[in-house]
């Protein structure tokens, strides 16, 4: 704080300074002409000292601060300084201009923390206070928050995070009467003196610097008060809107995740700094305000007509879980057994459709579940799901305010698919279980947020299952849609370990991807299998009970589980055997074959493993190992013996089975819950191949699945010939299960874009419909009768997802009498207005009629786009006009034409919404019409794009995949490779202007290199075939 210029050595001994003058006056004789002469002399000259001394001194301040200022520039390009400093009542904008600094730094200051890229750890926030006013006419708000410190080393600074504040007013006080600053009004409390503070843009922090040091072991408070302005960037508060009764209605909502609290009030935004927060919002009277814990109290201002909501103090939590809202919606809710309320905050015409419903009652069951699961109950008094129209991810888990994009929480059970049911309903159980691993225990550091990712993926499965047991989502849609998925990534020689460090802010957005997400999700499903499910359980009731409300790393884990294998005398080391799994980037394939030599009997079988990589050029000194932990079965053709666990742990190795002869074969990665391939011997190849084609039911569904994928993938890799995988897929026409189906459709998509524009493509398709048609023409199409629009809960899931698959498969590959039955069902549509298409199919049969029939199929489907309230349908229908052969359609969807009447089709337009607008150009690059249009608007529009989606997770990855996956000619892949690096140079240069930094090119040349590879990664989603052509349901990232 500023202190007065007279305030100084103004009490001496408890009297003024007039007092002290005042007894000093005496009589004194007096002065002769020549005493006064000598005395006018001798003042004259002390005068002139004194202003010779003012003004060295003055020219020495100038020289040091502007030596200073250079010194500074020459370590940092000139604009990485501290902008805007000010003292203590001064005011700072961040990224503002450089201001003058004032003061000289002392020893401690020269190191300067706040050029570190993590927080100093000096101190460690308590409490948060935080009191804000939102302004929903301006889209703005203010607020002051007071945050309770407890300092841990000796420290002059207070640095914390804070992004586009504009800071008024910063204040420090000893919460102890510590920390040597004058006695306050409080008893014990005293007010420390600011030295300056301001924002350091580089590194989105705040400097408090204090005149005297923090003491260890004393609690503080820190006092910032600050406005900004409610964003419309999906980040930290930002606005969305949506239409009532034809009126544009607002709202205001927070997106912390992972770096943004420091958007929305000044913080320790790091995941250790756990504390609680006491929050209190005032607004207009006619809003609704939520937050993570219920409204403590309320109260309304009569002479403005605001209200401010109190809200009880939350648990200790990050920051990056705090979370509120201002919105007009209504709710239902529900409460469970043990008390938890349960609202669904909707649109009113939602709510009052009943759209919520469903995912209220399931969020109820999932409570319950979790809570017998875990052994742990849910920590909060209620637990609110809300549904906004715009959202950067599919949902956010905040604790007690879960926040969902509208499209995956919203059921319309008349119009929607089982797919799309599906989805949704793995969306809430993914967010239901980040209530314990993510909300109550959270990773320590970035670098394993595979450990609350991966468990949320592992548990979306389980937690489908006990509330659909007849789905078998774990044992078997988990293998094509997780573990085949993520494993075409993980082969990349571009690919990274599950945990990566993470050093930059900037670097934090490149670990939330499928590798942290799927092979989480897959290494904790065949360590649950290894350990077995009581003993998982026990492990993981142990974790979450020893670091509730703290922080866990990945060793944390491993001891609880651990501990959990010797309570039962199985001594395993947990953290040993996961260390290879987790700190070594990709996967080993595990060959198997009978054993060859003479010398051992044949019930031996020698195992290898390598690691697999597709580019043959880089397997080379490959010293990689894993601790494997490989099932092995023994079948011929009337049946198949028990399982047997064997550990890999070497390079080769010989082990001991049960009796085989020339007819028996072998059968490794039992139901595949392992993290690897297998591969055989062709003896055993050919056997297997047999064995399908004759009678495939001795072999397990998802082993039939997993045959189907490794086989084709070993061939791409080159492990395998290119007939092997052919010549057992040979055998579909038999396959009754989904499972198969599905893994190769899609396998098939990947032979698919390779053969796409050559002549071979005939023969390709030819055989893929030879392979469909029989299975195709038994099953049929879905009646759409009475009691069966689209509720899947009364029909059997896997029969509707074969059917579904084959007909994707016929339409997508020419099948002429596909193609009849799609455009019939769109005449009907048109000529009736009934839309008489059964839900799980629509998408196919939209996607087909847009792309076999006229321009004016394309303007219905448009209006109806616009028509529909179905949040479902609404998806579908956009999706569908991507699939046109007219490249006039394409370019107005994608807002290529510059003609006045067609500028209402702009993607930048309210009519398509904003979180499709990636989805619409992912689909428009997979038509092979639209191919070369969505790679020229990427690279037209990217700044554009970048800017509104850069900083969101997953979307500019999700873009350039999409737009690049089909672009395989040697002249494309050199475009590919000059835009990666491009755009990556453009992208760094716009972070370092924002961050205040100059020149340099972007990081280094193997970081763009890694970039480049990353980027030009499959699409994180493998569509099937017939998305490609081009219907699609995606799913979002959480």
């Amino acid at each position: 704080m500023g202190l007065n210029d007279s305030s100084p050595g103004a009490m001496r001994n408890g009297r003024g300074l007039s007092d002290q003058w005042a007894e000093s006056v005496v009589v004194r004789p007096r002065t002769t002409e020549r005493h006064i002469t000598v005395h006018k002399r001798l003042v004259l000259g002390f005068a002139l000292s004194i202003l010779t001394l003012i003004v060295v001194t003055a020219v020495a301040v100038v020289l040091s601060v502007r030596f200073e200022e250079c010194g500074e520039q020459s370590r940092d390009g000139g604009a990485a300084g501290e902008p805007g400093s000010r003292g203590s009542g001064g005011s700072a904008r961040l990224n503002g201009s450089r201001g003058e600094r004032t003061g000289e730094r002392g020893d401690e200051e020269a190191a300067q923390p706040w050029r570190n890229s993590r927080l100093p750890g000096t101190l460690r926030p308590r409490h948060y206070d935080l009191r804000l006013a939102v302004h929903m006419d301006n889209f703005t708000f203010s607020g002051e928050v007071s945050i309770e410190l407890e300092c841990i080393n000796a420290t002059r600074f207070i640095v914390l995070h804070a992004d586009r504040l504009e800071v008024d007013r910063v204040s420090v006080s000893s919460e102890g009467g510590g920390g040597g600053g004058r006695s306050s009004n409080r008893p014990g409390g005293g007010v420390m003196r600011v030295h300056r503070h301001f924002p350091f843009p580089a590194n989105q922090m705040y400097v408090v610097v204090l005149h005297r040091e923090l003491k260890p072991m004393r609690t503080y408070r820190l006092n910032v008060s600050f406005d900004a302005a409610i964003e419309d960037e999906l980040l930290g508060f930002f606005r969305s809107s949506y239409m009532m009764n034809r009126e544009r209605r607002y709202l205001a909502v927070t997106q912390f995740s992972p770096i943004h609290a420091r958007k929305a009030f000044p913080c320790f935004d790091e995941p250790v700094y756990k504390a609680t927060f006491s929050l209190a919002l005032r607004h207009d009277a006619q809003y609704t305000s939520l937050s993570n814990m219920p409204v403590e109290s309320s109260s309304l201002e009569d002479e403005d007509g605001w209200l401010t909501n109190r809200f009880a103090r939350t648990p200790r939590m990050s920051t990056y879980y705090l979370a509120w809202a201002v919105c007009n919606f209504t709710y239902r809710e529900t409460q469970t057994d043990g008390g938890v309320t349960i609202r669904l905050y909707a649109r009113p015409d939602a709510i009052s459709s009943g759209a919520g419903d469903y995912a209220l009652h399931i969020t109820k069951r999932l409570l319950g579940f979790y809570q017998d699961y875990f052994k742990v109950q849910y920590s909060l008094p209620k637990l609110d799901l809300l549904a906004v129209p715009k959202h950067p991810y599919a949902a956010m888990e905040n604790w007690g305010l879960s926040v969902f994009v509208e499209q995956k929480i919203l059921l319309d059970a008349e119009v929607s698919s089982s797919s799309y049911q599906m989805e949704l309903t793995m969306v809430v159980v993914h967010e239901i279980c980040h209530q314990w691993f993510g909300d109550l225990v959270t990773p320590v550091w970035w670098e394993d947020v595979w450990l609350k990712e991966g468990f949320a993926h592992f548990f979306e499965y389980v937690g489908t299952d006990f509330l659909f047991p007849k789905w078998n989502m774990e044992k078997q849609r988990f293998l094509t849609d997780v573990l085949h998925e993520v494993m075409l990534l993980d082969g990349l020689s571009s690919s990274h370990p599950i945990s990566q460090e993470v050093e930059q802010a900037t670097d934090i957005n490149r670990v939330f991807d499928w590798i942290a997400y799927k092979k989480g999700a897959a290494l904790i499903r065949m360590l649950a299998n290894v350990m077995g499910q009581p003993l998982f359980q026990k492990g993981l009731n142990d974790y979450l009970l020893s670091h509730m409300y703290s922080n866990a790393a990945r060793d944390d884990l491993w001891s609880k589980l651990s501990q959990a294998m010797r309570s039962e005398g199985r001594d395993i080391n947990i953290g040993e055997m996961m260390d290879r799994w987790t700190l070594q980037m990709g996967y080993p394939v595990v060959t198997i074959s009978k054993n060859q030599s003479e010398q051992l009997p044949t019930h031996y079988i020698t195992v290898s493993q390598e690691h697999f990589l597709y580019a043959q050029e880089v397997r080379g000194n490959n010293s990689l190992q894993w601790q494997v932990p490989l099932t092995v079965a023994v079948g011929n053709e009337s049946a198949l013996s028990a399982e047997r666990l064997i550990w890999i742990n070497n390079k080769t190795e010989t082990h001991r089975v049960g009796q085989m002869d020339d007819s028996t074969w072998l059968l490794g990665n039992i139901n595949q819950t392992g993290y690897f391939r297998v591969n055989y011997d062709l003896q055993n190849w050919k056997l297997l191949i047999q064995q399908l084609h004759t009678s495939p039911q001795i072999i397990s569904v998802g082993n039939r699945a997993g045959l189907i994928d490794d086989a084709f993938n070993l061939a791409r890799a080159g492990y395998l010939p290119q007939g092997i995988p052919l010549q057992l897929i040979g055998y579909l026409p038999e396959e009754t299960s989904f499972l198969p189906w599905h893994a190769a459709s899609r396998a098939l998509y990947q032979l698919d874009k390779l053969l796409d524009r050559t002549e071979e493509y005939s023969l390709f398709s030819d055989y893929v419909l030879k392979q469909v048609a029989s299975r195709y023409h038994q099953m049929g199409w879905p009646t759409n009768g009475p009691g069966n629009e689209g509720n899947i809960l009364q029909a059997s899931y896997q029969t509707e997802e074969l059917q579904r698959e084959l007909i994707m498969l016929a339409c997508s590959f020419g099948n002429k009498q596909c193609h009849r039955q799609a455009v019939a069902y769109i005449s009907d549509w048109i000529s009736s207005n009934k839309n008489r298409i059964p839900p799980n199919i629509r998408d196919i049969v939209y996607c087909t009629g847009v792309s076999l029939m006229d321009e004016d199929v394309w303007e219905f489907i448009w209006m109806k786009f616009h028509s529909t309230g179905a949040i479902s349908e609404k998806k579908i229908l956009l999706e569908a006009l991507t699939c046109s052969d007219n490249t006039f359609l394409l370019n107005r969807l994608l807002s290529l034409s510059v003609s006045p009447r067609l500028l209402n089709l702009s993607l930048s337009s309210d009519l398509v919404p904003e979180q499709d607008v990636i989805d619409v150009i992912i689909h428009v690059g997979r038509n092979p019409q639209g191919r070369s249009l969505a790679w020229r608007y990427f690279r037209e529009k990217w700044d554009v794009l970048n800017a509104r989606y850069g900083e969101a997770l997953f979307m500019n990855s999700k873009l350039i995949s999409g737009v690049t996956e089909f672009l395989n000619t040697e002249r494309e892949l050199n475009e590919k490779v000059f835009a990666a690096v491009t755009l990556k140079f453009n992208e760094e240069t716009q972070r370092r202007r924002r961050s205040g930094r100059r020149g340099h090119a972007p990081r280094t040349a193997c970081s763009t290199v890694r970039h480049i590879a990353v980027a030009t990664q499959p699409a994180s989603v493998t569509p099937s075939i017939h998305q490609r052509k081009n219907s699609s349901r995606s799913n979002g990232w959480m």
